[in-house]
């Protein structure tokens, strides 16, 4: 059985887990293995208890999916960050930041289930749009989002995958999808 529910402090770790399991699938030829290769979900859990991430007076919410007990997806929404930037937030539109399901539940609903939520987040903040930043390369995410009722709206952005051994960043093309919410969303 699937429910959704607000992240808690103590979902940290299970919560980065899928973070680094989807990173691995799902951007598999479009980042480079080394870099999916050096993920860690202990680092990435602490990044999530340091930003406070399940903070009720955070200004972005995660919900976690759960299916049998186990956390399988999360979906992270709030205002739109501009420049993507959280320290810069612009309260006239709403943002899926981000959108991440374990890869063995992929294609099961829990995705939809979770997007679905957000969205009914964002518009219960009164938000009447809402947009999403997705990699130009990740064809995946992109049928996703489309299906979801979203489209590109001509905005561009590049996402820097660091690199080790003090080489520069790798630029990767984002493209902005956006659309209402509603009966539309």
């Amino acid at each position: 059985m699937r429910a959704i529910r607000r992240e808690e402090p103590d979902d940290a770790e299970a919560v980065a887990r899928v973070h680094v399991r989807g990173w691995q699938a799902g951007y598999a030829g479009i980042m480079p293995a080394e870099v999916l290769g050096r993920l860690n979900v202990a680092a990435w859990a602490q990044r999530r208890r340091d930003t406070g991430a399940a903070d009720p007076a955070n200004p972005f919410t995660t919900l976690v999916a759960e299916v049998d007990g186990t956390v399988a997806g999360f979906a992270t929404f709030g205002p739109y960050r501009v420049n993507q930037s959280r320290a810069e937030l612009d309260e006239t539109c709403g943002e899926v930041v981000g959108l991440y399901v374990d890869p063995t539940r992929w294609g099961d609903g829990t995705a939809g289930a979770l997007f679905a939520a957000a969205r009914a987040g964002l518009a219960g903040r009164g938000w009447t749009a809402y947009r999403v930043w997705v990699l130009a390369a990740n064809t995946r995410a992109r049928r996703f989002y489309t299906r979801a009722g979203l489209s590109p709206d001509g905005e561009e952005s590049t996402y820097p995958v660091p690199m080790a051994g003090g080489r520069p960043p790798l630029p990767l093309a984002e493209l902005r999808y956006a659309g209402p919410l509603g009966s539309a969303g």
